[in-house]
């Protein structure tokens, strides 16, 4: 606003308008011009390519014939605005763009519309025009008058540095190349490259000298001159055969003191115009933020805060304000989105955010998107109010990140593993791409202009293979970009990721292409990363927010939980056990003295035994694949599980829980078998169908030593899932998305059909059956563990529901998809497993702002 201000915007519009009138094969078109708000803005075409400033860094000198190619169409271009009365004023690598090899000249008029409005008065408002090393001498003067030959040593400038692989001047600051652009001959670019031909060292010579009228008149002849083998500069010719006088080697000491104090003071003037004190850009600063008591910030497997893209807010993951039965307290229960201003010690509830992962702010700052417990894409207004439904009935693999564009489009990874897409007002989703077998996108993140999206690419559990890969949204096409790196930003042309070990690097990166430039440099150490979900963000005002620690594992605590909700742990000399992120699974035995759990060895998930309580634990599984979702067979000495050796499509095996014996093959059937549970008697065999992820899920049984084939009994397009017997073994309850989110239902078994009552009300899911045959506890909307009162007799009557407690998300685990849970022998408490992330130094949890990251990331680029 202030340029805006300085330079008059009537009079910049005009001049914009009349440069839009040059219509040229080598010039970029301008569209459009105006102000809005405040500021002057021109619009110009998309052009898929690069700058020669970016093909220049890559390759520093081209070949001879492709340079001068490229600046006699630059030329081209010149001769023909210069007809027409415009000089570009601005000619430098940065402004020439490189479309179908071809060369296009940018920013065509924009120095002359600035240098017209603001009246001449370039050094009075510190607008000097120009880059440092293509700067012309009268430019660097600050001389009124600039006519097309200022455009022609600039470009011989150029042209110099795509010979020789640098600028015709260099110096250890802008004020030292000034000079030398004012009182330094400039070397034959044949000392730095013997192969370049006469005609187009002298050509180059010629339009670098200092006096405008000892350059070529026009652009037209420095072109003819670049094409003609037979041009001689004599001047050149004569310089560089050794005979220039002490007087043509430069201005001595003696001759530049004797300089005019008119032209002295003109040298000081410009200098002034150029290098004048201007607003300083805010240094790099470093804060640990701190939250009030009862608004701290949760550390969850996925990322629990985000900042709003001008950093005027930060959006977190914080407690959920519920009073407890005396009104004094708050319990510890189920998450909340907060908001916490800028500048403000108190953050603010979103309510209607309970429960929600994956906090995103929308590009424009308004709105944040988040993943609901019901599995629905959401978006909340940051000035509050109801929150609205972007996608219904999604499901998600990956509920750590959400990806939102510029182009106002929402990326995430649905059901099956794709990258799926919507619209941020909302509408139908469509999926964008299909990961090749195995293989499963996680962490999007959206660049710049809708042109395309970074995500990691996992191995089947995200244990061994992170790889960044990024999809050209133009194509549909998708391409590894580096290996071993587990999320990624885009920020000032450059790419920033992060390694599991925590390191955050840097490297260029071509929009355009979509590609890499140059070679990883490290910006940061220590950043946290739980299970694979680096502890980061990147704001859009340049600032960084991270927690410090390195990188860490999910771990688990197996917790007896009473009906009131308190917890302790099993055994206090077991401690925590490493776990997979998600939780893969646990069940007591029939008599209530032994667990089987699934905990990692070696980086996959195996099923161990505990005697309980502190008894010893042994494995009972060794298959590399890794196995899941532990059963106990009502005999009490063998466990089923789900191995994951088949990949897509998993069987059923079963071992002695001693340990003894060979496992055996229990059940394989055509597609994936995700989780089973026994009859007491041990006649029936009830079992989920369909993807890990809680897709595409349904619900078969086989009567042992009966059925030949599964009986399908909850076969729909809806997901059901988490079958559960009753032990009499006449109902099953499960939990279906059939309304259009979860709810407990029951029907009876094995005849389903026959009747079909609904259990929870306000959302539900993972039942599980008193021993008594008379309560079904579950899990509610709001995360709390319900009891219900059922009875066998005709209706199936369903009564008085009740609380008993808040399930904290640390020992949620799988519960979205499966029961990770039992209930013990006499119905009084239950066997979960509370997840955390390790942690060694309390002390490094805080959350860290770094403003302004971007110019500390340019400096250590440099």
């Amino acid at each position: 606003p202030e340029l805006a201000a300085v330079l008059g915007a009537e009079r910049f519009v005009q001049e914009i308008t009349t440069t839009a009138a040059l219509q040229h094969p080598h010039i970029l078109p301008l569209f459009d011009s105006g102000t809005a708000d405040g500021f002057l803005f021109y619009v110009m075409p998309f052009i898929d390519g690069e700058t020669l400033r970016a093909r220049l860094d890559r390759e520093t000198q081209l070949g001879v014939d492709d340079a001068v190619r490229i600046a006699r169409e630059v030329l081209d271009a010149l001769a023909y605005a210069h007809q027409h009365g415009i000089v570009h004023r601005d000619v430098k690598p940065e402004n020439i763009l490189l479309h179908g090899g071809h060369a296009l000249v940018a920013d065509f008029g924009i120095a002359l519309a600035v240098s017209a409005a603001a009246g001449g008065r370039m050094t009075e408002t510190g607008l000097s025009l120009g880059t440092p090393h293509y700067m012309s001498p009268e430019q660097a003067t600050a001389e009124k008058d600039i006519t097309g030959r200022s455009d022609i040593y600039s470009l011989g400038s150029v042209l110099y540095e795509m010979l020789a692989g640098q600028p015709p001047h260099l110096g250890g600051s802008a004020q030292q190349i000034v000079l030398k652009i004012i009182a330094e001959p400039v070397q034959p670019v044949t000392t730095h490259r013997k192969s370049v031909p006469p005609n187009v060292a002298g050509a180059v010579a010629k339009a670098l000298e200092k006096l405008p009228a000892d350059r070529f008149d026009t652009a037209k002849s420095f072109n003819e001159a670049l094409a003609n083998p037979g041009y001689v500069n004599a001047a050149f010719a004569h310089a560089t055969a050794g005979s220039l006088t002490p007087g043509r080697r430069g201005v001595s000491v003696p001759a530049f003191a004797a300089m005019s104090a008119l032209a002295v003071a003109a040298i000081a003037v410009a200098l002034w115009g150029w290098f004048r004190p201007v607003t300083p850009k805010a240094g790099t600063s470093r804060y640990a933020l701190s939250f009030p008591r009862g608004q701290e910030r949760r550390d969850r497997p996925w990322l629990t805060f985000a900042p709003a893209p001008d950093g005027a807010w930060l959006v977190y993951t914080g407690p959920s304000p519920r009073p407890d039965s005396s009104g004094s307290a708050w319990r510890d229960g189920a998450d909340q989105l907060w908001i916490k201003p800028r500048g403000q010690i108190e953050a603010i509830p979103l309510a209607g955010t309970v429960d929600g992962s994956a906090p995103t702010p929308s590009p424009d700052g308004q709105w944040i998107a988040f993943v609901s417990t019901s599995g629905q894409l959401r978006k909340i207004s940051v000035a509050g109010g109801a929150p609205n439904t972007v996608a219904d009935s999604v499901r998600f693999t990956d509920l750590t990140a959400l990806a939102w564009g510029d182009d106002d489009v929402i990326t995430w990874v649905d059901g099956l593993g794709r990258l799926h897409r919507v619209p941020g007002v909302g509408g139908p989703p469509s999926v964008a791409w299909t990961p090749p077998a195995r293989r499963t996108p996680v962490m999007p993140t959206a660049l710049p202009n809708g042109r395309g999206v970074l995500f990691g690419l996992c191995s089947e559990n995200c244990a061994t293979t992170r790889d960044l890969w990024v999809l050209d949204l133009r194509s549909r096409q998708a391409k590894l970009l580096v290996t071993g790196a587990v999320k990624a930003w885009y920020a000032a042309g450059r790419l920033v990721f992060v390694r599991p070990d925590g390191t955050v690097f840097g490297q260029g990166f071509d929009l355009g292409s979509l590609t890499l430039k140059g070679a990883a440099i490290p910006l940061l150490d220590g950043v946290r990363v739980t299970g694979m979900v680096p502890q980061a963000a990147l704001g859009g005002d340049g600032s960084l927010l991270y927690l410090r620690g390195a990188a860490e594992r999910a771990e688990q605590e197996a917790v007896w939980v009473g009906r009131d909700g308190r917890a302790m742990p099993v055994d206090t000399s077991w401690g925590f056990l490493d776990a997979q992120d998600h939780g893969s699974g646990s069940a007591l035995s029939p008599d209530g003295k032994r667990l089987a759990i699934g905990l990692r060895a070696n980086g996959r998930d195996q099923i161990w035994v505990k005697e309980l309580d502190r008894g010893p634990v042994s494995r009972i599984t060794f298959d590399s694949s890794g196995n899941i979702r532990p059963r106990w067979m009502p005999d009490g000495h063998t466990v089923t599980y789900t191995s994951l050796r088949g990949g897509a499509d998993r069987a059923l095996y079963g071992r002695n829980a001693d340990g003894t014996g060979a496992e055996a093959l229990k059940l394989k059937v055509s597609g994936s078998i995700v989780e089973a549970v026994w009859s007491r008697d041990g006649k029936w065999l009830v079992f989920g169908t369909g993807g890990g992820d809680g897709s595409n899920r349904d619900v078969y049984a086989m009567q042992l030593g009966v059925d030949s084939v599964p009986r399908p009994l909850l076969a729909t397009p809806a997901q059901e899932r988490a079958g559960a017997l009753s032990p009499d073994g006449r109902w099953l309850a499960y939990m279906s998305d059939e309304s259009g989110h979860d709810e407990v239902y029951v029907r009876p078994f094995p005849n389903v059909n026959d009747g079909k009552w609904q259990v929870s009300l306000t959302g539900g899911g993972q039942p599980l059956w008193a021993h008594s045959g008379r309560e079904i506890f579950y899990r509610n909307g709001a995360s709390e563990m319900m009891v219900a009162q059922v009875s066998g007799s005709p209706g199936f009557p369903v009564a008085n529901r009740q609380v008993l407690f808040s399930i904290s998300p640390e020992l949620m685990a799988a519960a979205y998809f499966t029961t990770p849970w039992d209930v013990s022998p006499d119905d009084q408490r239950f066997l979960m497993v509370r997840s955390r992330a390790a942690t060694t130094d309390q002390s490094a949890a805080s959350l860290i702002l770094v403003t302004n990251w971007l110019a500390e990331l340019e400096a250590k680029v440099k």
